[in-house]
């Protein structure tokens, strides 16, 4: 199934919320075995920058774990089983075995993968908990390999008002800061919700840790912009009951751009992607990254959708 928030119905810099059946809390699809390898990975080579965790966080990590044990094998039995407490995967998958790791950094001492790092290795999401503080609602702990142009490290014990500071009309003193943070307060384990965000990139990479914004010439020297992906993120928001935290997913969708070209609303989805991007200010350009190649995403968008099936 390819999503397509970039209809207009998702327009970037909204907080553009909906409500989230707990049915649909997880998605899985044919690439589950290249996410967790990926992860995997990550885990072994970049342990410091896609895990963190307080310590205290521990009862809120094995909450979130224990959720997706009772949620997978009762919402995809085809792919999870369950037995004596143990999640296995459909051996289909060919998935490697996670026989732990010793994790420094965001604990004062040394520890064995923590129970979100775990539940990250089950499912294509991110993981992030969010806890309330004096400060606000602060990042806490997560799983966090497939960051969309951030860091980590630099938001691990930040709350969201310093963690949206860079995005245009969303940093301390903002309206829509205000916003979040009274959906948060109000946020209830009964009614969780969703949004989504989207954006364009130059290549297919999952893992994008730092920021890129201002970086020129992300699509290619030509007249016009090659090399352009979709990416989008579906993010989940639920109160854990137990906990009173908040845990936040983060599952990302990578499409090339010539995917639109095959859609029965190709035409009108190019159209809308190129109206959005030409309606962008000046600083949300240039925070998605591609102030200078505008032009050249514009002229691509309009060969898409003269090549679009109608």
């Amino acid at each position: 199934m390819v999503h397509t928030p970039y209809d207009g119905s998702h327009k970037p810099f909204t907080i553009g919320l909906s409500q989230l059946d707990h049915a649909e809390w997880i998605e899985v699809d044919d690439n589950l075995a290249d996410y967790l390898k990926e992860k995997h990975r990550l885990y072994r080579e970049e342990t410091h920058n896609v895990l963190v965790a307080e310590q205290g966080t521990e009862a809120a990590q094995q909450e979130v774990l224990e959720m997706l044990v009772e949620h997978l094998p009762k919402h995809f039995p085809e792919i999870y089983k369950c037995q004596n407490n143990v999640v296995t995967i459909a051996p289909s998958f060919h998935l490697p075995a996670f026989a732990g790791m010793t994790m420094r950094g965001g604990w004062d001492d040394d520890v064995r993968a923590s129970a979100i790092a775990t539940a990250a290795l089950l499912i294509q999401e991110d993981l992030v908990l969010m806890r309330k503080s004096p400060e606000g609602w602060r990042l806490v702990a997560a799983s966090l390999c497939f960051p969309s142009a951030w860091n980590l490290r630099e938001k691990f014990g930040k709350a969201l008002h310093a963690i949206h500071a860079p995005v245009p009309n969303f940093g301390p003193g903002t309206r829509n800061a205000g916003l979040i943070d009274r959906m948060f307060d109000n946020l209830r384990p009964d009614h969780s919700v969703m949004r989504w965000n989207w954006s364009l990139y130059g290549d297919a990479e999952l893992y994008h840790p730092a920021s890129d914004h201002g970086m020129k010439k992300r699509f290619g020297d030509g007249n016009l912009a090659g090399h352009v992906t979709l990416r989008l993120e579906r993010q989940t928001l639920r109160k854990l009951p137990k906990s009173g935290d908040i845990l936040f997913t983060i599952r990302i969708y990578i499409d090339p751009l010539e995917v639109l070209a095959r859609l029965p609303n190709g035409k009108a989805l190019a159209e809308a992607i190129e109206d959005q991007i030409m309606a962008m200010t000046d600083a949300e350009i240039n925070y998605k990254g591609f102030a200078d190649e505008r032009q050249q995403l514009s002229r691509r968008l309009r060969e898409i959708a003269q090549q679009a099936v109608v």
